[in-house]
């Protein structure tokens, strides 16, 4: 069936009361990850550890910021490193000196969150192919949430507000 088929047969099937589109604004998620036999490879959370590194200079503040264990991230990180046979972050100095990404690492995230905006991409013009309704990237969409919550703190406090109510 094309995909026009597939359009005019969900629209035929649906509740108007369930898909109606002006209520539903479904947004897209992915989970993607690369593995081998003995698990997860590489990953989103696995990236982020790496991008966290990088921001804090500091493992410990990744998997915080991330709600992972010290213990959890360092294994990630080590699994990750026998796998590909590299490094992808070292000590900053001496012990208490923190993590910094090496090269390997730095190109490691790099490339994976190139592949993942580019799989989003792709899926979400599917998406908007495949489904009658207009499907938004979980970036714009958190985008949109972010300018609501500062339209509505900028509303909230107004500096002029004591003028404006005095007439001045």
């Amino acid at each position: 069936m094309s995909l026009a088929g597939n359009k005019a047969l969900l629209l035929e099937c649906k509740r108007p009361d369930d898909m109606n589109a002006e209520k539903h604004e479904p947004t897209m998620r992915l989970h993607v990850w690369l593995e081998i036999g003995e698990g997860v490879f590489l990953g989103t959370g696995r990236a982020l550890l790496l991008a966290g590194i990088e921001e804090h200079g500091s493992l410990r503040k990744a998997a915080e910021d991330l709600g992972m264990s010290y213990r959890a991230a360092w294994g990630k990180i080590r699994r990750t490193e026998e796998l590909m046979g590299v490094k992808l972050i070292a000590r900053n100095g001496c012990r208490r000196g923190g993590h910094l990404l090496t090269a390997e690492g730095r190109r490691l995230k790099e490339m994976y969150f190139q592949w993942f905006r580019e799989v989003e991409q792709v899926a979400l013009e599917k998406a908007r192919d495949i489904f009658p309704w207009v499907v938004k990237s979980y970036a714009k969409k958190a985008r949109g949430k972010i300018f609501q919550c500062l339209v509505a703190a900028s509303l909230a406090y107004c500096p002029f507000e004591a003028l404006i109510e005095t007439g001045i």
